[in-house]
Formats: C-alpha cells, sequence, structure tokens
C-alpha cells in the first residue's frame, strides 16, 4: 500500500499555514472569477479554494492561477478521481474535497496537487490516516459536533491538523482557530453573494481584512 511521503504531507501543513482564513468561491459569473479573486487576496488571504460547485469552476482555476500567482489557487468540492483529473490539468495547486472515498485518498497519494480530504467522523479520518494523510477538512463542521468534536479528535490523533468548513462563520472563526489542531477554517461568508452582485470589490476586501482583524 502507497502511503503519503514527508514531502507531500509538508506541502499540505504550508497551505494550511499559508491563510489562517480559505473562502470557499462558488463562481455564478466567469467575469467574476478575476476581479472577486483580486478582492480577496488584496484583502489579505493567500489561499483561494475554487469551487466546482458551477461550471465555471475548472476555467476559473486556469485564470486565476496565471492572474495571480502570489496566492494558492486549489479546487474545492471535488467528488471523484475523474474530477481529480480535471482540475490537476486546470492547474490546481491543492484539491479539497467534501468527503472521502477510497479510490480518491488512494489517487491523492501520488497526485501532482496536495489532497485536503474532507471527514466529519473519526472512521473516515483513520482511513486517510492510515494512508499517511496528517491534514484534513472538517466538513460539515457546524453540524458535524463543532468545537467539541474537534477537541475530542485531539485525544486519539495528536498529530492531525484540521480546516473546519461548513457553517463557520465571521464571529465563530476565532473559536475554531483557538484549537491547537486547527490550522486555517473556511467560509462562504467571506464571498457573499450580494457583494459580488453588485461588484463591489472594495466591501469584498474590506470584508477579508475585518474578519481577519477579529482572529
Amino acid at each position: 500500500m502507497n502511503t503519503l511521503s514527508d514531502a507531500y504531507r509538508e506541502q499540505a501543513s504550508a497551505l494550511l499555514s499559508a491563510s489562517a482564513l480559505i473562502p470557499v468561491i462558488a463562481i455564478r459569473s466567469p467575469d467574476d472569477a478575476l476581479p472577486l479573486c483580486r478582492a480577496l487576496v488584496a484583502g489579505g488571504v493567500r489561499v483561494l479554494e475554487i469551487t466546482l460547485r458551477t461550471e465555471h469552476g475548472l476555467r476559473a482555476i486556469e485564470a486565476v492561477r496565471e492572474a495571480i500567482p502570489e496566492a494558492w489557487v486549489g479546487a474545492g468540492t471535488v467528488t471523484s478521481v475523474a474530477q481529480y483529473r480535471q482540475v490537476e490539468s486546470a492547474g490546481a495547486q491543492f484539491v479539497i474535497t467534501p468527503g472521502v472515498t477510497e479510490a480518491i485518498l488512494e489517487y491523492g497519494v501520488n497526485a501532482q496537487a496536495p489532497l485536503l480530504p474532507g471527514v466529519s467522523t473519526a472512521s473516515e479520518l483513520m482511513m486517510g490516516y492510515a494512508l499517511g494523510y496528517r491534514a484534513f477538512k472538517f466538513f460539515p463542521a457546524a453540524v458535524a459536533g463543532g468545537v467539541a468534536a474537534l477537541k475530542a479528535f485531539r485525544g486519539p490523533f495528536p498529530d492531525v491538523v484540521f480546516c473546519p468548513t461548513g457553517g463557520v462563520t465571521r464571529h465563530t472563526a476565532s473559536d475554531y482557530l483557538a484549537l491547537p489542531n486547527v490550522r486555517a477554517v473556511g467560509g462562504s461568508w467571506l464571498t457573499p453573494a450580494e457583494l459580488v452582485a453588485r461588484q463591489d470589490w472594495n466591501a469584498v476586501s474590506d470584508l477579508v481584512r475585518g474578519s481577519l482583524a477579529d482572529l
């Protein structure tokens, strides 16, 4: 059975250390991708999770990767090995899944883009742990136990770190980040639909700055 190398684990750790807040980005209009991501980076984030929740995700990853080289640009909501391959071809620097399958975990071991597998239970975590994964997305955080669950994971898995996503808000982000096994949090509050619809990119940057200042 292949397992993750130390270098791969270091990549995942560096990703989570690059930005305490990771915006979960769903591109509704292709014209919004670059200005939105530029606004997020201007506000202070360095990791951009562009999801495959819309049909514009792949092209957005390609465009943002080329236009904003100073940021980590990756793919979220990846649910199959086929999608994993597609986002790697688009230039994704990391891959985040909402859950795990054996196929995705095994593919991630030798993938070019490091995988942050989504887990919500100890059993799912153990599937990834057996292959060498030590960094996970905790999803959906708020309904899967939140801060209390992550505190409980700390005992049996002291060397595992998390990025909780799902129901995390500007007001609860600091509660998660106060935990020793949380390196970053992800959330869609950084890209509110109303600001994107108005193309108020300055307001997006201000929202990011304010959220970082709250931590």
